[in-house]
């Protein structure tokens, strides 16, 4: 199974991206997939997440500018970034098949697959 990131790039502030997960190997309906970031210089961190019964869930961060969202037979995970700002600077990464319970759906060790990351830059 490989989950490889995709569509990041350099955009200035106030601009949009769209990244894609591709799934290869597996599916994955009825399973949790995630988007987490690395910025530069820090821990990385936990950004959108979509439950088992589509579901979606944000940081604070980003709620009300980005949007999870994958295709019906969840071979393609998606996140619509609009809004960007200089801090959300930071190479992406995606995530699928949770481990325990909704509550683990923020740390990174809980998925089962992860992938290769995406960077996106901002600009002021």
């Amino acid at each position: 199974v490989q989950l490889q990131a995709s569509g990041g790039g350099s955009v200035e502030a106030g601009g949009s991206l769209r990244l894609s997960c591709a799934a290869s190997g597996r599916t994955f309906q009825k399973h949790y997939m995630a988007w987490f970031r690395l910025p530069p210089g820090k821990e990385r961190e936990y950004v959108a997440a979509i439950s088992w019964s589509d579901n979606s869930y944000y940081s604070d961060s980003v709620k009300g500018r980005f949007t999870i969202s994958r295709d019906a037979v969840a071979s393609t995970l998606y996140l619509q970034m609009n809004n960007l700002k200089p801090e959300d600077t930071a190479v992406y990464y995606c995530a699928a098949d949770l481990i325990g319970t909704h509550s683990n759906h923020v740390q990174w060790p809980y998925y089962r697959y992860t992938g290769q990351g995406t960077l996106v830059t901002v600009s002021s």
